[in-house]
This record gives C-alpha cells, sequence and structure tokens, in this order.
C-alpha cells in the first residue's frame, strides 16, 4: 500500500513539474550532425536508432540490460528537477529562485475562464443553477453517459 501511494505521489509530482513546463521545455531534438555518428552525411537505421539505445544504456545505471522500476524512477525524477529549475529560471519575474502564485503561467486561468463563458449561457457574469445543470447534461452527452461510459458517474460493474 505505502508503495502505491508513495508511486502516486511521485507521479503526481512529475505530472504537475512536467505539465508547467511543457510548453517551454520540449526535450530538444537532436540535429543532423549527432544523429549521424559515423559522420559520412547520411543516415542508416542503426544510426537512428542507436540514440534510443544510448537513452537506454544511461537509465540502466546497474547495466543489467533491464530497466527497473527505481531506474525509471530517477530518470523521471531527474527530468523533472531539470523541468522544474527551467521554468523558475524562465518565470521568477524577481529572481528570488521561487515562483509565487502571480509568476506562475496563466494558462489554467485562461482555461477556467473559458469554461465559465460556456457555462454563462446569458453572459451575466454569474452561472445560475439551470446554467450549471444545462452544461452538466451537456458534458455528459459528449462523455457518452448511459453507453458503458465509466468516469466515475453512476454505478460501475465490477464482477
Amino acid at each position: 500500500m505505502k508503495t502505491k501511494i508513495l508511486t502516486a505521489a511521485l507521479l503526481s509530482g512529475l505530472v504537475l513539474a512536467a505539465g508547467a513546463a511543457q510548453a517551454e521545455n520540449h526535450r530538444e531534438r537532436p540535429d543532423f550532425a549527432t544523429l549521424d555518428v559515423n559522420g559520412d552525411g547520411a543516415l542508416t537505421l542503426e544510426e537512428m536508432q542507436s540514440r534510443s539505445q544510448a537513452r537506454f544504456a544511461d537509465m540502466d545505471t546497474d547495466g543489467d540490460g533491464a530497466l527497473s522500476a527505481d531506474e525509471m524512477a530517477a530518470q523521471a525524477t531527474t527530468r523533472a528537477a531539470e523541468r522544474a529549475a527551467a521554468m523558475i529560471a524562465r518565470f521568477d519575474d524577481n529572481a528570488d529562485g521561487l515562483l509565487q502564485q502571480g509568476e506562475m503561467p496563466s494558462r489554467g486561468e485562461r482555461r477556467a475562464a473559458q469554461m465559465f463563458d460556456r457555462v454563462d449561457a446569458d453572459s451575466d457574469g454569474v452561472i445560475s443553477a439551470e446554467e450549471f445543470e444545462a452544461a452538466k447534461a451537456r458534458m455528459g452527452e459528449r462523455r457518452g453517459e448511459g453507453r458503458g461510459n465509466h468516469r466515475g458517474d453512476g454505478p460501475r460493474d465490477r464482477g
């Protein structure tokens, strides 16, 4: 049970750190010269595959030819830390090494405002109970409720 909780916590932290930094911090793609391992001006399938083999070897810290959960988690933690540091470097307006609420990217706020505007059908700046229920019904239609789609609404067949 503790392992499941630890794994869930680790994954949640990674998702938060990676998701926030994703737009700015995509993994750099190698250029042609990097992929052209033998420098002959042409790429072979083997050269293309050697990059993924090298990444695997880097992750396989004990050299046993297999990746354990610990090795994968260590790699994910390293990448998350790098992304988090890059995000702080990019958005830390007051250069204190921390991100305050006002420095955080506002994508989520924009999405929340867009969602609010869609639900506020009469554009009066508030969501009435009727607008809320209408939006809930529209979401149910899109999610296919009643057709075996189980996303937390209604009973689940666990048998």
